[in-house]
């Protein structure tokens, strides 16, 4: 077809080819449809040199056309889909070249052709459709039935009277099915037209779309990680439903580390619709509409999703109210683990909710509508999916203004993806796409024009809907049971605490750590070493014994310790992180041998002094400590050896000390400061309180007698 987008006929035009292009979907590759906007600058050279000059123009191309051909333009006066099929049909059958090895034999059989078929045909069924010349069921089944295999279809007219007589025919049209054994008997359809003779020979023992092998059910090959559930095909599951909420939610959503904007709306809109309308056990209501209650509060702009998850996960704390975790398909089994599942339950939720909205009586025609369009078009992990329901929305959702109509516009739209999607690598060949509902499933929803074309019964269609997705006929098979989805829940956030708590312990230990041993630069403590040893002596660590990490610089070279002193009459230093001070040290450059006698004679009477001076401090704390058990240490470093260190220290074991709590805050006065220069400020201190008072009382007399000399004046 040669059109163009401004073209008023044209679009009105456009709903007639689209839906011939689904009903001959199944002619390929035999016939093909397309289509060429000549409107489009980059098309305007093919429509020059086809001769197009108005649209909307049809052209049909023979197979075998050359690269000039201009085609046969069409030239019949219905435009309607039956009478393009016809069309169509006719024009194979004048094929003048040779007959394409894509297209079936059209023409009609004879007795001979028949009683040798099995002879030259490796096929299971022979179809017999017995018609009258002006009939066209015959040739439209015959290329309905392209794509399959195992089957073969033959037209028979009502003048081949030996076979007529033979077989005892009576209808015209009627379908009758051959085998090589000679058996023929008559297939039994709701009506003698071309869609019931199609769908049915479709469904034949061993009939398979080409490149489809169909494998038994009970096969346990089909599904290798789980075992095959038997259900009801004339049911739905509220296993599916709820496995179908959580891939949802759980999995569809998780791709999203942040919602916002359009998303966040669609968001909620979605689960909204899910609180109001899900018919599901009152343990999964209540998860949904706390989610639902939570997400309403949610004024700002954005929210993270691992927020929304903690909300659906925690909502058991608050009340029994549970989402059971995984998926559990029953009506949604797939014969491989690659079919069906997730879009035949989001399909099924779908339209239990729009029934569910008919039968509460929703104030919003297309609430549940514009909710699953928002739904799809933000999180649907199938993109093109997501923008072929996108175009059907765009194209007609608005029209929508009741809620049965609401109902039928999902069910037509699903029919059409079904129609789409047939034969397509993602069809289950064990459960294949068809115009639903079918005809042993509803009867009533289908009927015959008096042209022989199919058309459905919307009314009938309606009622079948509200029956078979009412929640009253779900049923609840294979479901986890709600106290063990609870109890599971339950342990399941009770190890994340845990894990959670654990986590943060040893954070926590961790900065304390940090914070009572911190850290230091190299040189900062040679530093610190420096300034030490100037300010005050300490005893030397046994000869090639390294210091403890955290005490550089408190010992003296040239002391001597006995291996015979108890571990609190030695100094001890607070356990650090660092390594001993040799690491930090930075090699120095060896001097020469030359011996400077009066720096020895200075450096050796130093050394003595210090020595003296660190044996006498010795001595004064081991009678402190006689006399008093909770005696302060010196500095503050001495105190965390004791608090700190309950570890071995070479082949002695050191005690935790604890620190006297009644002089802490002399020692934290204390800090780099001297006994008396403590003891200075503290006496500085009593006599500025002294100045004070003697000054408030100064002037306290003062006031006093001026008060009784103007009393006397």
């Amino acid at each position: 077809m040669f059109y163009a987008t401004w073209c008023g006929h044209c679009v009105a035009f456009s709903p007639t080819w689209k839906s011939l292009a689904r009903d001959i979907k199944e002619w390929k590759p035999a016939v093909d449809l397309a289509a060429i906007d000549c409107a489009d600058e980059s098309n305007r050279k093919v429509c020059t040199n086809f001769g197009i000059t108005g649209y909307p123009t049809l052209k049909f191309f023979p197979a075998f056309s050359s690269n000039e051909s201009m085609g046969q333009q069409f030239s019949g006066s219905s435009r309607d889909v039956r009478g393009l099929r016809h069309y169509i049909i006719d024009k194979l059958e004048k094929q003048h070249e040779a007959w394409p090895p894509a297209c079936p034999p059209l023409e009609t059989a004879s007795e001979a052709e028949i009683d040798n078929f099995f002879q030259t045909n490796n096929v299971k069924h022979l179809v017999l459709v017995f018609e009258r010349k002006n009939s066209y069921v015959g040739r439209e089944v015959t290329l309905d039935l392209l794509q399959y295999e195992n089957i073969a279809v033959r037209r028979v007219l009502d003048t081949e009277t030996s076979l007529v007589s033979r077989f005892g025919v009576t209808d015209f049209p009627s379908c009758y099915l051959y085998y090589s054994s000679r058996y023929i008997c008559r297939m039994k359809v709701l009506s003698e037209a071309r869609t019931f003779y199609s769908y049915a020979l479709q469904r034949l023992p061993g009939v398979v779309r080409t490149g489809k092998h169909q494998t038994a059910i009970t096969d346990p090959i089909n599904n290798s990680t789980e075992e095959w559930r038997p259900f009801n095909k004339t049911s739905v599951y509220m296993s599916d439903l709820e496995s179908a909420l959580h891939y949802s939610l759980r999995v569809e959503l998780s791709g999203h580390i942040t919602i916002s904007g359009d998303d966040l709306t669609a968001l909620k809109k979605y689960i909204h619709v899910l609180a109001k309308y899900f018919p599901g056990r009152p343990s999964v209501k209540s998860a949904l509409k706390i989610v639902d209650n939570w997400l309403q509060l949610q004024n700002g702009t954005e929210i993270r999703y691992s927020s929304l998850r903690d909300v659906l996960d925690n909502a058991v704390q608050t009340s029994d109210a549970v989402l059971p975790d995984g998926v559990q398909w029953v009506g949604c089994q797939g014969s491989q683990a690659q079919y069906r599942r997730y879009p035949c339950a989001v399909w099924k939720l779908f339209h239990v909710l729009t029934v569910q909205a008919k039968e509460i009586g929703s104030t919003d025609p297309q609430e549940v509508l514009q909710a699953m369009r928002g739904y799809v078009s933000s999180f649907f992990g199938c993109r093109p999916c997501a923008e072929h329901f996108e175009s059907m929305a765009l194209e007609s959702m608005d029209h929508v203004t009741s809620l049965s109509a609401a109902v039928l516009w999902l069910w037509s739209r699903h029919n059409r993806v079904n129609n789409r999607l047939a034969g397509e690598l993602s069809e289950d060949p064990d459960f294949p796409k068809i115009q639903w509902p079918s005809p042993e499933l509803c009867p009533s929803c289908h009927g015959v024009k008096r042209t022989g074309e199919h058309h459905w019964n919307q009314e009938q269609v309606l009622t079948f809907l509200r029956n078979y997705f009412s929640s009253d006929h779900i049923l609840m098979d294979y479901l986890q049971d709600e106290t063990q989805a609870l109890i599971h829940q339950r342990n399941r956030l009770a190890a994340a605490r845990m894990e959670n708590e654990a986590g943060r312990g040893m954070e926590r230990r961790a900065r304390e750590v940090l914070d009572n041993h911190p850290a230091e630069e190299p040189q900062e403590e040679e530093q610190e070493e420096e300034e030490e040893e100037e300010e005050e002596p300490a005893l030397e660590e046994q000869a090639g014994e390294p210091y403890p990490a955290g005490l550089e610089g408190m010992g003296v070279a040239g002391a001597d310790t006995t291996d015979n002193q108890a571990p609190w009459e030695k100094p001890q230093r607070p356990q650090s992180q660092h390594k001993p001070r040799i690491v930090g040290l930075k090699l120095r450059e060896r001097q020469e041998d030359i011996v400077d006698l009066d720096s020895f004679v200075s450096q050796h009477y130093k050394a003595k002094a210090l020595q003296a001076a660190a044996m006498s401090g010795v001595v004064r704390r081991r009678s402190l400590q006689k006399k008093e058990d909770a005696e302060d240490l010196q500095f503050e470093g001495g105190w965390r050896v004791k608090r700190d260190l309950g570890r071995q220290e070479g082949n002695l074991w050191i005690e935790e000390y604890p620190r006297p709590q009644n002089k802490r805050w002399m020692s934290l006065l204390s800090v780099g400061f001297s006994k008396l220069d403590v003891s200075l400020c503290v006496l500085l201190y009593l006599l500025s309180i002294m100045c004070l008072l003697a000054m408030y009382l100064y002037f306290k007399l003062r006031i006093k007698l001026r008060r009784a000399k103007l009393s006397l004046a």
